[in-house]
């Protein structure tokens, strides 16, 4: 697999578009993750970048790096304060019966011995909000925006199923995992604010990923 493509860069941060199928940690099971390609997004710095927070293997789109352990800080400090913003657009397996909605389901994590571990909404579950509209619909499926206000794991996909009612396609653990060779979910944007001592502000962190050829296969692209 190519190198990701560099939406974002200067001298303390990358975002890069990170393919779906691509995991950001190595598998248990071994194979290729994007550690594989950190070296060659060295771009003449001495270390390697380090991803601040992660995306589903499935999930393409918009993933910050942090050239030096000072940002890396920084931005998990930015990250635990909920200062980025972050829009994700899904394909759901239905038509909403509305244009927008606010989900707040708080998320639990259990496991099974047959379904393995998966997260699941849970009155002490961990607080989780994320606020959605209609982008398009075509043969029966939807594109949906999503902006997410915490970053809980599998959040947008345990929201579309349980919040909006209709789970992203191709989810194998949500939903039937039929209709796409992928769960349809890609981190769209990314903007994170960057103050810095001093009384001054360094230019935010703004990207944008296009939307991927499978996305369009279905009908949906940027235009």
């Amino acid at each position: 697999m190519n190198t990701p493509e560099i939406l974002f860069e200067d001298g303390e941060a990358l975002v890069i578009n990170k393919p779906a199928g691509l995991p950001v940690d190595r598998p248990r099971k071994g194979g290729p993750c994007l550690d594989d390609h950190l070296e060659a997004l060295k771009l003449g710095f001495q270390r390697p970048p380090v991803p601040v927070h992660r995306l589903d293997t499935d999930t393409s789109g918009c993933l910050l790096l942090a050239r030096n352990p000072k940002a890396l800080k920084r931005f998990n400090l930015a990250f635990q304060d909920r200062l980025p913003t972050k829009v994700y657009l899904g394909i759901v397996a239905g038509v909403p019966k509305q244009e927008e909605g606010r989900i707040e389901l708080a998320l639990s994590k259990i496991s099974s011995a047959e379904k393995g571990w998966r997260m699941i909404p849970a009155k002490k579950g961990k607080p989780a909000f994320s606020n959605w509209s209609v982008r398009a619909s075509e043969n029966g499926m939807t594109l949906v925006e999503f902006r997410p206000e915490t970053g809980r794991t599998h959040q947008l996909r345990v929201h579309a199923a349980s919040g909006i009612g209709i789970p992203l396609l191709g989810d194998p653990v949500y939903g039937s995992g039929k209709g796409a060779p992928r769960t349809m979910l890609h981190a769209s944007s990314l903007v994170v604010p960057r103050p810095i001592n001093g009384g001054t502000d360094k230019p935010d962190i703004v990207a944008s990923a296009p939307l991927p050829s499978d996305f369009a296969a279905l009908g949906f692209s940027n235009g």
